[in-house]
């Protein structure tokens, strides 16, 4: 068994996975600005919240993963600083918007209407001083995290670790979430039924 002492993941997730509120509608994300902090509505429960390990979501300092977690765009609103907004890649399927000032991501949009997901917004739950936001359900793109700096040999107590808490280690998105895209897909092809 691999060793998972003293395996960082997450700074949400490293003390576990805690529980959310099924009766929980919402609350607001901050930055880590200081003064004039962009503020950003969210007034609906998350859904399929995971750690992510690819290199284009916002981790906090000393993160080897992200955490973050789907909305319905409909439910997102920027209440606070959106003239300090900026896309981080206009051409990403994801546009994250970033604070200039502080470099926090504050959610991301796909603004694509064939995008299988489109319609959600990824945001990062743990901008919020609310609790209840959904939990984290599992790990995506873990092999991802090699390309930011960890060390290969790191891996095997990365996904024990990941596993003692509960988030079963993908390298691409969880089943239910892939499923959605090829069915997507199918349908937009003819294989399927629209």
């Amino acid at each position: 068994m691999a060793d998972t002492s003293g395996v960082k993941i997450h700074p949400a997730v490293d003390n576990g996975v805690k529980p959310g509120n099924p009766g929980f509608t919402g609350g607001e994300l901050h930055c880590k600005c200081g003064s004039n902090p962009v503020k950003v509505s969210v007034k609906s429960q998350t859904a399929h919240n995971h750690v992510c390990g690819c290199t284009k979501c916002w981790k906090p300092e000393g993160a080897i993963f992200s955490q973050v977690a789907v909305v319905g765009r409909d439910a997102v609103s920027v209440t606070q600083g959106e003239e300090k907004l900026e896309i981080v890649n206009k051409d990403a399927p994801i546009q994250r918007h970033k604070c200039k000032d502080c470099g926090v991501h504050m959610y991301g949009r796909i603004e694509n209407k064939e995008h299988p997901f489109y319609g959600l917004d990824f945001v990062h739950t743990e901008l919020s001083d609310q609790t209840g936001w959904s939990a984290p359900e599992f790990a995506a793109f873990v092999s991802s995290v090699i390309e930011s700096g960890v060390d290969p040999s790191r891996m095997d107590g990365i996904r024990a670790r990941l596993r003692e808490l509960g988030l079963e280690p993908y390298d691409a998105l969880s089943p239910p979430l892939m499923d959605a895209i090829a069915t997507h897909v199918a349908k937009k092809s003819g294989a399927l039924p629209a």
